[in-house]
């Protein structure tokens, strides 16, 4: 005897369920009581339900960025499956082109990436098309490929959003806390996404700037393993409207790269030219006229009294010293004689 499994459609609080029948030799027996109780049923699964909030973010970039950036927007897309791409924008076009370029994607919010002088990232965040947009320096860029930490999280999954107190504290901040969660956060029951929660995307403030991380949730206690990438968020100016319009509010504290590159030149150039002027002084003390001094008055420590000694007149010459010659030959001869 074969026991076949049979799957019936059922319908469910949750959903369309299914009831898995215990079929014998392919054919479909009468129920009985203790067939009834051979019946499993299986529950709908979760990620069944109707995707009703439809977010869409383009992520993309300006020509002349560098790898490193290259590579921060392929882990963003990785992480966030709601995200779609595009071909690099042109950098001599007008930044009102890219509500265009989402109208056409069918995407309601933008992550743009834009690079100048090959050395300076600055991100945009907008809602398209009628906003508001926020503009970011990026500074300190570190992707996965360069941590190579020990988290790890399924593709797909959705994240946690986790935001500094501070964030509620300010108006702006506000603002910038909705913009974040609508466009990092993945809609529920979208086609692309996993039903499951294992990561933990956290935005701190500190030193008036935003930092990024991501961490993966490890155990039920809440144990947390950095995953990557981490970045931080300057803020310079946000606008009323996308990618342009008022100025909602423009950071006092910020300094422009240029700014602060002239500065470290000019404390460089500063240097310099006070070792220049130390050699220059120096050259002229060598060159003054120098005083010549005829007598060192030094000299009198040196001088000392030399002893009086009596003078000895000789009348008499002095005698004679007798000089012996052949000596040598008479020792010689002395010795052969007592031979």
């Amino acid at each position: 005897n074969v026991l076949l499994a049979r799957v019936v459609p059922r319908s469910g609080p949750g959903g369309k369920s299914k009831k898995v029948k215990l079929v014998e030799n392919g054919n479909e027996p009468k129920t009985t009581e203790t067939e009834q109780n051979k019946e499993i049923s299986v529950p709908a699964p979760v990620s069944m339900g109707k995707w009703k909030n439809k977010e869409r973010v383009l992520v993309f970039s300006s020509r002349g960025i560098n790898f490193r950036t290259r590579h921060l927007m392929q882990d963003l897309r990785t992480m966030m499956p709601h995200t779609k791409a595009d071909t690099k924008m042109d950098r001599k076009d007008k930044l009102f082109v890219i509500n265009e370029v989402c109208e056409i994607k069918n995407c309601n919010k933008c992550l743009f990436f834009e690079a100048k002088k090959k050395q300076d990232l600055y991100m945009w965040v907008a809602n398209v098309p009628h906003g508001p947009s926020a503009k970011f320096l990026v500074q300190n860029v570190h992707t996965l490929a360069e941590l190579k930490m020990t988290g790890n999280c399924l593709k797909g999954s959705r994240p946690l959003l986790s935001f500094d107190p501070q964030f509620d504290k300010e108006p702006h901040y506000a603002l910038l806390k909705e913009l974040f969660i609508q466009t990092f956060s993945t809609p529920q029951y979208h086609p692309r996404s996993q039903p499951f929660v294992d990561h933990v995307f956290t935005f701190t403030i500190t030193d008036n700037r935003i930092w990024f991380r991501n961490y993966q949730i490890i155990e039920e206690d809440a144990s947390m393993v950095e995953i990557g990438p981490r970045f931080v968020l300057n803020l310079i100016k946000i606008f009323q409207g996308s990618f342009g319009g008022p100025t909602l509010f423009e950071n006092p504290h910020f300094e422009s790269p240029n700014t602060r590159r002239r500065v470290i030149r000019l404390a460089t150039a500063s240097k310099l030219r006070e070792k220049q002027m130390v050699k220059e002084l120096q050259k002229l003390k060598r060159t003054e006229n120098k005083e010549v001094v005829t007598r060192d008055v030094t000299d009198d420590v040196f001088a000392t009294p030399a002893e009086e000694r009596p003078v000895h007149i000789e009348l008499e010459a002095p005698a004679a010293k007798v000089v012996k010659k052949n000596k040598h030959k008479a020792f010689k001869r002395q010795r052969m004689q007592k031979r």
